[in-house]
Parts: structure tokens; sequence; C-alpha cells
């Protein structure tokens, strides 16, 4: 619920009240003695629902958009016809939900959006926490580093910015988004290649590149938009049910803040190309929060408070709406081919497995089946290493040939597109001697 406060100007006091009877609402009215433009100071409790419609009711009035209007969070108001117009509020079809007034979305959107010191400062640690709790492989680090980063107050003041006109918002939203991605990016590249060139994380390219937390942001799939879909969607309606955005702004961060260090850390190492699927990630994240944030706003009722503006801002929207669509179509599609692309690797191996297995004789057996992929956006394997174990003294089969042969029939083509690359077998041996609790080794 809300408390209004609205100064009434010189010739408005009658209309003013007049509408709040009708509409049954309480108020409170005291003389404003300041000698200003201003008669009275009328205050009245609101339904958070109720704040948007009973402004409109006023302006339709006469009672214009600069006369001063305060709205403000109320606790607990007692009173039985706070009750019923609560209750008309809550069932009347045509009214707000529990959706807050779009002036107040304005105002916490524009909150939202940090100054730009602070929101430097804090994108500059937020990403070199992150690139240290990937190094670390730790993903609490990991976690830490998104609850810091201001990533949701620009998604939501763009889409804010959109829906209500705004064109200030709108280009402060969008400026701070971009800034933040470069900020990041090359914040974690400068303190990852301090790292490496400092010799504090003596990691080869090949290692860095193995720890599990860098790893599995290497290669997007499918799965990762509706994580950026469902946060978009999410800051919407926290942001327009007047609740608070703290957690959501995780779950943005989440989506954004580590693919930004994942790509600091490809370039600090030498390896851009080994990352691109990183920054696909960030880009396609970014796309589809805000795609998703605006289409909420708009599905949720929010639109400019002047008629004249309501085409404009409806085909702003719709432009928009359309070039982020667009946009989550091509990345769709590309990660939907990394997906499969993926499954067909995993399949790769599994094979690599078996055929391994189905050349060995006696108590030889494999122990270990490494894949090596290259290739971007759809990986391929390109080189295979399969350890094989066999008792001390004996003389293991030789099935590096046979199984190239075979694995050459197993590899496929990226989507079966083109042809699949060659794939180098090598095979190790090592002796493994094993015995049981118990056993008398002699």
């Amino acid at each position: 619920m809300r408390l209004v406060q609205v100064m009434v100007p010189a010739g408005k006091r009658e209309t003013v009240l007049s509408v709040l009877d009708d509409e049954g609402i309480d108020y409170v009215l005291s003389d404003e003695t300041s000698g200003r433009e201003y008669t009275a100071v009328v205050s009245f409790p609101l339904p958070t629902e109720a704040v948007e419609p009973v402004l409109a009711e006023l302006r339709e009035a006469g009672l214009e958009r600069d006369a001063y209007t305060v709205v403000v969070d109320a606790e607990t108001v007692v009173s039985k016809r706070f009750e019923e117009l609560e209750e008309r509020y809550a069932n009347d079809e045509e009214g707000n939900g529990d959706r807050i007034a779009r002036e107040e979305l304005d105002a916490r959107a524009t909150e939202m959006t940090p100054r730009l010191g602070a929101f430097v400062t804090m994108i500059v640690i937020s990403a070199v926490v992150a690139t240290a709790g990937l190094l670390l492989d730790s993903a609490a680090v990991v976690v830490g580093s998104m609850v810091i980063a201001p990533l949701i107050g620009p998604a939501m003041a763009a889409s804010v910015g959109t829906v209500l006109d705004d064109e200030e918002l709108f280009a402060r939203g969008v400026k701070l988004q971009v800034l933040g991605a470069v900020l990041a990016v090359a914040s974690a590249a400068a303190f990852a290649a301090l790292l490496r060139y400092g010799r504090v994380v003596p990691f080869g390219v090949e290692e860095v590149f193995s720890i599990a937390e860098v790893r599995e942001r290497l290669a997007p799939d499918v799965l990762s938009l509706p994580i950026a879909l469902g946060s978009g969607v999410a800051g919407a309606l926290s942001l327009a049910s007047g609740v608070s955005s703290a957690l959501v702004g995780v779950m943005i961060a989440a989506a954004l803040v580590p693919p930004t260090a994942v790509v600091g850390i490809g370039i600090a190492w030498g390896r851009p190309g080994t990352v691109v699927g990183a920054a696909l990630l960030v880009v396609v994240n970014f796309v589809a929060i805000n795609f998703a944030a605006l289409a909420t706003l708009w599905y949720k009722g929010y639109r400019p408070e002047s008629f004249w503006r309501l085409d404009e801002a409806r085909a702003t929207t719709l432009r928009r709406v359309a070039v982020l669509g667009v946009a989550i179509l091509l990345s769709t599609a590309v990660l939907g081919g990394v997906t499969v692309a993926s499954y067909q690797s995993a399949q790769f191996e599994t094979a690599a497995q078996e055929e391994a297995n189905a050349l060995l004789e006696g108590d030889t057996r494999v122990l270990d089946v490494e894949v090596t992929y290259g290739g971007f956006p759809f990986r391929q394997p390109t080189a295979v290493t399969v350890t094989v174990g066999h008792p001390p003294g004996t003389t293991p089969p030789r099935i590096g040939d046979a199984l190239a042969t075979r694995l050459a029939d197993d590899a496929e083509a990226p989507l079966g597109v083109g042809e699949p690359a060659t794939v180098d077998v090598s095979v190790r041996y090592v002796p493994v001697e094993e015995s049981r609790a118990g056993e008398d080794p002699a």
C-alpha cells in the first residue's frame, strides 16, 4: 500500500477533493501557508494497484503533472473504507493487477541505475572476483562475484525507458550495459594476465581450460537461453510489483558475469578463439534479458502517460522487440547447433570406449579415454588418447591402427555437414598390478 501526498494548486482544491470523495478515499487536507502557488496538501492512503488510476483521474480532472506529488510506502492502514477500497481494486478486472504505478516504475528504474563511478568500481570488483573464483575452480567465489555485480539496473532501465517512452532512461540503460560488458572483459583480462605473467597462477593453456568452472562456459548450449529469459522476466516482475530485486539481480549476474570473466581469461592466455563460445553466451544473455524484460513490462500494461505518445511508444517497443527477437532466433540456431554437436561428441567418446574394449582380450582393459576437440562453434574430435592397463610381465595387444580405422567410421561431421575431421589416435599402455585384501602376495 502507498501513502500519496499531493500539493494542490490554486483553484484546484474542490476538483481534487471531489475526485477523492467519488472514489471513497479517506484523506487529510492541510493548508499550505508558504505563500507559493500551492494552497493545500492532501494526503491519502491507496492500495498499490490504485495509485496509477487515481492519479490519472486527478490529472483528467485538471491536476497538472507539475503539481507536486509524493508516493511513499505505507506499512499499515486501519480503516474499513480502505479495506473496501482495497477489495474493489483487487476485484477490478480492468485495474492494474498487482503492479505499481508507472511513476513508481520510472522512479525505481532510475534509482536502480547506478552512478557511473560506483558502477565502474563494482563492475571491476565483480569481474576480478569472478576471475579468481574461476581459476580457483570455486563455485562459492563465483557466486560471490554475482552478488556485487550491478547489472540488473541498466537492463531494467533500458526496458522501462522503452515502454514509458523515456529516451534518456533507455539510452542510459543501454550505455551502461555496453560499458559494463566491455569493462568486465577488460578487467578480467588484465587481472588474469597479471596472475599469469606474475607466475601467481603458473598454469598452461590446457590446464586453464581444463578447470571445470572455466570449461563449462566454453561451449554454451541451448539450455543457456532459458536462464537468461527467466532472469529478464523475473527482473521485470520484481520491478513492476515493487518487491526487492536483490536476489533477481544475482540471477541476472549469474548469466553475465562468469562468461565475461572466461572471455578475459582466454585473452590473457592468448587463446581468444577458444572463448568465442563464452563471448557468444554473453551476447545471447544480454539480448535475452532485455527482450524478456521489455516484453514482460509491455504485457503488464505499462504505457506512456500521454495518449499522444502511445502510438510512438508502441511502434518503438515493437521495433525493439522485433530486433531483439531476431537476434535471439539467430543465437538460438547457433546454440542449438552447438548442443547437437556436443551430443555427437558425447556419442563419439562412448564409441571410442566401446571400440577400444572390443579390441582388448584377457585381463587388459581401458583405463581412460581422453578426447581433444577443435573447431568453433561446432566442436569435433581431433585426437583420442586411450590408456590401456595390462598385467605386469605381459605383452598387451597393439590396437592403435585397428582403433584408428574403427573410429574413422564413427567420426561425424558437425550436424552432418561437410567431411569429418581426421582423428589422431594414441594408445598408452600401463602395467597394472592388482591384489585383493586378505590375499597372500606370495
